[in-house]
């Protein structure tokens, strides 16, 4: 007889007569290895005939492993996902005259056993009935530029209400305006501009508010026309309005507007501008966020317009789905590509182009209408983190669409399906609820979701048994749960006297490295259906080597305790390295033709230029420049024979080519100096054959005749310049030694004594005599003239 629990964690190809069998079972050891392990394992009740109960594990395998062991069928315990359908009422086909009674999905809540790595299969049907009410909310900007707009729709509720009846019996409409947050600035804060914001234009009109709900939803067509027609338009100064504070009100005041539980909500939103969203009215000093509630005072007027922030776009998401509300924005060209943008990420939401004086309205709303009816799509809310969730459509005739969860041009009144796979990646305490809806429509499955993970045996457990030596704990599943201060497989070990240090290899690790059981003082390890684990502290096992190529140690060695211990004749971390050079020998039976190494049985050439298996191709060993002869042959200006320049291009078995579509990176660069001491360059490279290519020769740098004139001219002004220098350096010399001399002098002059006298017997060449006698004849002769006047 066998001795163990069976626990599987994931069924895989087990038939459904077997998966009958292991319904019932499981709890606290046991669901242990529900969490920790993801294997397709069972769990069988330990027996004394059971030849793999050494651990714990080995009492986990799958079923077909555990029966053909021996175990008995009704020792095997295998919980296998379960769904329980709570309420699945039938979906209605023709009209129902009491709505409450209309069913458009099925099932309607279910409880689903799930068990982590097992995915379950739910099927969920949808059917738009026919004949369904619908409440349709108009809400219009009555900002300036809306005025010709509001003169359009005064005749609006009659033909609309006429339109409608075609498509449903039960049509109801109601009315509401926006603008904008009456507050600088977005708006003139100046007395006169607060009372008539229009003054300007000038126009009276009204003061600007945020949101006004103006009628509830009413079957009375001719009232919404006299409500319309009493409607004055107001301003404000941004091009941007106040349009999702007004959405949101429309929204969330169900009672207000008068929303109906058992029908089709469709709020029309008409605008010829963008909107403010989040924080923009940080612009006005508004800082509190939106709450998401209504704020309709006893006038019906959005009361929080200067005290909320505008809604972001996620909290329109959330309260527009949260009341089953679905959005048409009817808006002008200008602004279609915006509103495209915010329905994109708002579920249900369509957009329609508006002409310039919303003559066009009726015929959008008929066609958003028709649009939104012909598309079924689900929508998911509740704890889903963590939750596998997967959606494949059945959409007409039976077509599926994998990873899609909308069906599109379904008629009314036809059935969809919609396949949700869930799962679970690991266990869990807590049970979790979600919601399955279809957009716009107030019909749900409810699902509760109920982790498998814990065992039935536990039930039935034997609280101080005598299978653990008597009375030291209790038996659960097949094993001794051992009381406080004992241990052991039946806790015959005292933990008081028996210390589990000598199971652990350090202080920091786990006891018998968290692969065994430390059974009174030594590791036991447990068995792996991967390998052995082996060691004092079963550290080490024969499967955790490296692979190669999908193989443990390349399948050329033994893994030792993690490490790969190769084969002869193979060597490397994963043993794929061979040590035979036999590949490696050319035909000249040299190694690698001695131009290269031999690595893990292949040539890995070193010698420049060097290719081919074994190294033989290599056009540049030797003199790379033996091609002299060819290559000058090639550039000869005479008339040589093709057949000479062959010959010597033969001798070096090499071969000239012009193409010029070669590759220069496989090709040697080379040169050499000829007869008329040219210097010529050229590209040696192998073709497939092995055969040697001179490619793109080239001649230059050839040397010149030397310039005789040129040479003589520049000698004789070299000769020049060399006397000149030297005569202005011989006359700065002289001049220097005749400083010096003078210099000299003058100081030998500057050192005498005595006083400069004339030679007494020097006489000079100059003698000069006073005529006496002439002086007086001048006297007289000036006499005698002037007795004569």
């Amino acid at each position: 007889m066998c001795r163990s629990l069976l626990f599987a964690l994931v069924l895989l190809n087990i038939p459904p007569a077997v998966q009958t069998l292991f319904r019932n079972l499981w709890h606290s050891p046991v669901s242990d290895f529900l969490r920790k392990k993801k294997a397709h394992r069972g769990f069988v009740f330990p027996f004394p005939n059971y030849t793999d109960s050494a651990g714990i594990h080995g009492r986990c395998d799958t079923p077909e492993n555990l029966l053909s062991k021996g175990c008995q069928l009704n020792f095997i315990e295998f919980p296998i996902s379960e769904v329980e359908i709570h309420r699945n009422k039938p979906l209605t086909i023709s009209t129902q005259k009491n709505n409450s009674d209309v069913t458009q999905i099925s099932p309607q809540k279910l409880t689903l056993k799930l068990r982590p790595g097992h995915e379950e299969t739910i099927q969920i049907k949808v059917r738009q009935s026919e004949d369904y009410p619908i409440d349709l909310y108009y809400l219009m900007d009555l900002s300036a530029s809306m005025d010709d707009d509001l003169n359009t729709i005064k005749e609006l509720g009659s033909t609309l209400s006429k339109e409608m009846s075609k498509l449903t019996s039960n049509f109801r409409l109601g009315f509401g305006s926006f603008v904008e947050k009456p507050v600088s600035p977005f708006i003139k804060t100046t007395a006169e501009e607060i009372n008539n914001p229009c003054r300007s234009v000038p126009y009276e009109c009204l003061p600007t508010f945020g949101y006004k709900h103006v009628l509830p939803l009413t079957n009375d067509a001719e009232r919404f026309n006299e409500i319309v027609k009493g409607q004055k338009i107001s301003a404000n100064i941004d091009t941007p309005e106040g349009g999702f504070d007004a959405i949101m009100q429309a929204a969330v005041c169900k009672e207000k507007i008068g929303w109906r539980n058992d029908s089709l909500h469709l709020l029309v939103f008409v605008s010829d501008a963008d909107s403010h969203f989040g924080m923009d009215s940080k612009l006005a000093g508004i800082v509190i966020p939106n709450d998401g509630n209504c704020h309709l005072d006893h006038n019906n007027e959005y009361s929080m317009s200067t005290v909320l922030e505008y809604p972001t776009i996620g909290q329109l998401i959330d309260k527009l789905v949260q009341n089953n509300v679905l959005l048409i924005f009817a808006v002008t060209n200008e602004q279609v590509h915006i509103y495209e943008n915010y329905a994109k990420l708002i579920p249900g939401a369509t957009v329609g182009r508006l002409q310039k004086d919303s003559g066009n309205i009726l015929q959008l709303i008929i066609a958003a209408y028709q649009e939104l009816r012909s598309e079924v799509e689900l929508e998911v809310f509740g704890d889903t983190e963590g939750l596998n969730l997967s959606f494949t459509a059945i959409c007409n005739n039976g077509t599926f669409f994998p990873h899609q969860r909308k069906c599109s041009h379904v008629k009314v009144g036809d059935t969809v399906s919609f396949n949700v796979n869930i799962s679970l990646s690991a266990c869990e305490k807590n049970r979790r609820h979600i919601v399955i809806k279809p957009v716009g429509l107030s019909d749900t499955l409810e699902i509760e979701i109920q982790p498998q993970c814990s065992c039935n045996c536990q039930a039935d457990a034997e609280m101080n048994s005598s299978k653990c030596s008597k009375g030291k704990g209790y038996f659960e599943c097949g094993v001794c749960i051992c009381n406080p201060g004992y241990m052991g497989p039946h806790c015959e070990c005292d933990e008081n006297s028996l210390s589990t240090g000598s199971c652990k290899g350090s202080v920091e690790q786990s006891s018998c490295s968290g692969r065994g059981n430390c059974y009174c003082g030594q590791c036991v390890c447990h068995p792996s259906m991967y390998g052995k684990v082996y060691g004092p502290h079963c550290e080490c096992d024969d499967f955790s080597c490296v692979r190669h190529r999908g193989l443990q140690c390349g399948g050329n060695g033994d893994c030792d305790c993690g490490e790969c211990v190769c084969h002869s004749g193979w060597t490397g971390e994963y043993c794929n390295c061979t040590t035979d050079t036999g590949s490696c020998i050319s035909e000249d039976g040299t190694l690698c033709s001695g131009r290269g190494e031999c690595i893990c049985g292949v040539c890995a050439c070193t010698h420049p230029g060097a290719s081919g298996q074994t190294c033989e191709k290599c056009p540049l060993c030797g003199d790379p420049c033996s091609s002299r002869r060819c290559v000058e042959c090639h550039l000869a200006s005479d008339d040589k024979s093709q057949g000479e320049c062959s010959e010597k291009c033969k001798s070096v078995d090499a071969t000239v080519s012009t193409a010029e579509d070669f590759s220069e990176d496989k090709s040697i660069p080379c040169s050499l100096q000829g007869e008329n001491e040219c210097i010529t360059t050229f590209l040696l490279a192998v073709d497939e054959q092995g055969r040697t290519v001179i490619h793109s020769i080239k001649q230059k740098d050839c040397p010149q005749l030397p310039n005789i004139p040129m040479i003589m001219v520049g000698v004789t002004l070299a000769i020049l310049l060399i006397g000149i220098v030297l005569l202005c350096i011989w006359k700065l010399l002289v001049s220097v030694q005749d400083r010096k001399e003078v210099a000299k002098f003058e100081a030998e002059k500057s050192k005498v004594k005595w006083h400069t006298e004339t030679n007494p017997l020097y006489r000079g060449s100059t003698s000069t005599f006073k005529n006496v006698t002439y002086k007086n004849q001048e006297k007289q002769k000036g006499a005698t003239a002037a007795d004569f006047y």
